[in-house]
């Protein structure tokens, strides 16, 4: 099992009676099976491009993620203006 996210991935498949090998990578986990590094992956899929430019397919999703924009109080209170400006510009990108 090749990833990014080696506890998740220990946690999910110990929660199935299953023990992994973990293979601990960075970057383009799909290249993993393609170089014979693994025979599957654990990654963060958006919308399946990359998995179908190197031939892999979902075998299944266990954990649904979100994307927070997070600040302090300190910070959201003096850099209240930016802060906002930079939600904003987030979400036109988010919502094109």
């Amino acid at each position: 099992m090749a990833t990014k996210f080696g506890n998740i991935a220990k946690r999910y498949y110990a929660a199935q009676g299953r023990d992994i090998d973990i293979i601990q990578l960075n970057g383009s986990i799909e290249l993993a099976p393609i170089l014979g590094l693994s025979d599957v992956i654990v990654d963060i899929v958006e919308t399946g491009t990359t998995l179908r430019e190197n031939d892999l397919k979902v075998l299944t999703e266990f954990m649904p993620i979100s994307a927070r924009f997070i600040a302090n109080r300190a910070s959201y209170q003096f850099k209240h203006q930016e802060i906002e400006a930079l939600l904003g510009r987030l979400k036109e990108v988010t919502e094109a």
